[in-house]
């Protein structure tokens, strides 16, 4: 799955507000209600399951990169949002570097290779430092979208 399958430009946050990691899970779920991907009734359950997976380990997974993900069954496919800090913020990576680049992804209950094949394709874009920097230098959510939908799907 490509990450421009599960984005839009509604579904990405140029300059997010959070300081850490779990003020940008509110922060891209709430963007997630904005865009009309989850219902506003369903805010505050995705919120807590995609908290309690990033308890069990951070998602911060260096390079400036956090990957906030879950299984729920109150999405019926693969949805995400993107959101991006200038200043970076704390997130418990695994490298002990602020987080500039958050992507939140939710992968309906049942389709956990689906989950894996997203997670692994996302990985693998992010570890990109040229894909990175063009994320960095984008000014706006059409910008970032585009960067996005220019790179060629992972094998």
């Amino acid at each position: 799955m490509h990450l421009a399958d599960i984005l839009t430009p509604t579904q990405i946050i140029p300059e997010m507000r959070a300081k850490n990691r779990w003020e940008a899970i509110d922060e891209l779920v709430e963007q997630l209600v904005i865009a009309g991907r989850i219902a506003p009734e369903h805010r505050q359950d995705i919120a807590t399951v995609v908290k309690k997976r990033e308890q069990s380990m951070s998602t911060g997974i260096g390079f400036g990169v956090g990957i906030p993900h879950a299984v729920s069954d109150l999405i019926s496919e693969v949805v995400g949002v993107l959101g991006r800090s200038s200043t970076g913020m704390q997130f418990e990576a695994l490298d002990n570097q602020p987080v500039n680049l958050v992507i939140l992804f939710l992968v309906p209950q049942g389709q956990f290779q689906k989950h894996l094949h997203t997670l692994s394709n996302i990985a693998k874009n992010l570890h990109n430092g040229d894909f990175r920097q063009a994320l960095a230098n984008a000014p706006d959510a059409e910008a970032l979208y585009r960067v996005i939908a220019s790179i060629k799907p992972a094998k």
